[in-house]
């Protein structure tokens, strides 16, 4: 019988299973894409915003289902996980049926399509607009599903950077200007290379799992020592690249904006070249500041031009 504390519990349980609380990121990456293309002379389109947000969010809210699926036998693998690691540890501990992922993803999966639908066939009409989100869409079921796997091929990590800060915000701007630019790309560069960074420490805690499985993360394929300075790498092109950006065209103070973190990357890069990544008591506060580095940093920049658009209007 169902009762209204088991119907509490299983929602609550649900919602772990989906690890809600990492569409904060999706929001502020559309809405940085949204406030490039004002900047750049748009005129806000409250439409296109909202069925632009729906078809990251449900791409987003799939990927995270169908991760927690097709990711089931790692996790189960996995005995060092942490708060931003390892899945959400529902299925492994038996608390939902893996189905219920598998079909929630599925649902996500169809909301997503129809979205994108909408939006290359009445809001903003046009193939570039159904080739964006449709190659995000499958992109996004790919990273873990098969037959590409993409997260066990060593491309998960390149690909999840380009589409998660790279492609977002260029679908944001797209889908307001109704025109493809540099702009959106230029300041979603850094944010590629923080989240690039932020994926490998992820894995650090579930290396040992995914390597007993065959998810061959680039933790894996390069073993944690090599991943670390890949890592090291990853964050000096992200603040190595602002000059470089900033001639190109990103606005002075959105580049600016970047340097923001600079502190905790500091912070980060000592932790991870005293060890940090070899010691599963930091593994948790090192991906949570991994992070808050790239959220932060994006809405550092969002913030900016926000600003920008308050002085042009």
């Amino acid at each position: 019988m169902i009762t209204p504390a088991s119907a509490l519990l299983y929602i609550r349980t649900f919602i772990r299973l989906g690890r809600f609380h990492f569409l904060v990121g999706g929001f502020v990456l559309h809405s940085l894409g949204v406030a490039a293309a004002l900047y750049d002379g748009a005129a806000l389109d409250i439409c296109a915003l909202a069925w632009g947000q729906l078809a990251v969010t449900a791409t987003q809210l799939m990927t995270h289902f169908a991760n927690e699926y097709f990711d089931l036998e790692a996790d189960r693998a996995n005995h060092t996980p942490t708060r931003w690691s390892g899945g959400s540890r529902v299925l492994p501990d038996g608390h939902l049926a893996p189905k219920t992922a598998l079909i929630t993803a599925r649902i996500l999966a169809l909301v997503a399509v129809v979205a994108a639908l909408v939006l290359a066939l009445v809001v903003r009409p046009g193939l570039v607009t159904l080739a964006l989100l449709l190659l995000c869409i499958v992109l996004a079921w790919e990273y873990s599903a098969p037959p590409l796997q993409l997260h066990s091929r060593g491309l998960g990590e390149l690909t999840t950077a380009l589409l998660v800060p790279g492609l977002t915000p260029l679908i944001g701007y797209y889908l307001q200007s109704g025109r493809l630019s540099s702009l959106p790309i230029l300041a979603a560069f850094p944010l590629c290379c923080l989240q690039f960074a932020m994926l490998l420490a992820i894995e650090f805690p579930d290396e040992a799992g995914d390597s007993a499985t065959g998810k061959r993360t680039l933790v894996v394929r390069l073993g944690m020592a090599r991943a670390a300075r890949l890592w090291l790498l990853g964050l000096l092109a992200a603040y190595a690249s602002l000059p470089l950006v900033i001639w190109a065209g990103l606005p002075q103070p959105v580049g600016i904006a970047v340097l923001c973190g600079l502190p905790f990357a500091l912070w980060q890069a000592w932790r991870i070249g005293r060890g940090a990544w070899a010691n599963p008591a930091q593994w948790n506060s090192l991906a949570l500041w991994s992070i808050v580095l790239l959220v932060g940093t994006a809405a550092a920049e969002l913030a900016a031009f926000i600003g920008l658009v308050g002085r042009v209007f």
